[in-house]
């Protein structure tokens, strides 16, 4: 039987990360003495506000979910999924679309991780980790696809992008979730 996946999408503060944490507790409660559940954050701290937001989402993630480890991992997200990735692991993944971000958009800073591959290679590696992943995963993303057309070249390649992407994913997983106002509507579910 196939490893389920699940992708969750949603605008931003739809409570796309509390349905992933609330999704990792339910694991990890199910058999408490031989699983884990392992968060791969892919946010980079450019600034003092997104260090602030950093350090707040890791406090109230120690609260909530406070077996779940985490690890950083802001462009090589196939190889941590396959890295982290076991049968009785529960893998989240927060967010790919800051990894895009990170992808499409790298910071020219002494700290910024370099990207060595195009962001269709890696979109590609994605790919191929969740089929090979030996436990569930979970990834939260953001929709962005659903207001105006932004302006700006750059903008507008960006939401083009993520918008293949998610659909990419989300072809890619037995389970789609969209978040608004913090309830849940099943895009997609698997067969009963």
């Amino acid at each position: 039987m196939p490893v389920e996946h699940e992708f969750i999408l949603g605008g931003q503060k739809s409570g796309k990360s509390r349905r992933a944490e609330q999704r990792a507790v339910d694991w990890l409660a199910e058999a408490p003495a031989t699983r884990r559940a392992v968060l791969i954050a892919t946010a980079q701290a450019h600034d003092d506000e997104m260090q602030e937001r950093i350090v707040r989402h890791q406090a109230d993630r120690a609260l909530r979910v406070p077996a779940m480890r985490t690890v950083e991992e802001p462009v090589e997200l196939a190889r941590a999924i396959v890295t982290q990735s076991s049968p009785d692991t529960l893998v989240v993944v927060d967010c790919l679309t800051l990894w895009l971000t990170n992808l499409l958009m790298p910071l020219r800073c002494e700290a910024a991780r370099p990207v060595t591959r195009t962001p269709a290679a890696h979109a590609a590696m994605l790919l191929v980790a969740l089929r090979e992943a030996r436990g569930p995963v979970v990834l939260v993303g953001n929709e962005i696809g659903l207001g105006v057309i932004p302006l700006g070249r750059e903008t507008r390649a960006f939401v083009d992008a993520l918008g293949r992407m998610n659909q990419d994913v989300a072809a890619a997983c037995g389970r789609v979730t969209l978040m608004a106002a913090g309830l849940p509507l099943t895009l997609k579910a698997p067969a009963a």
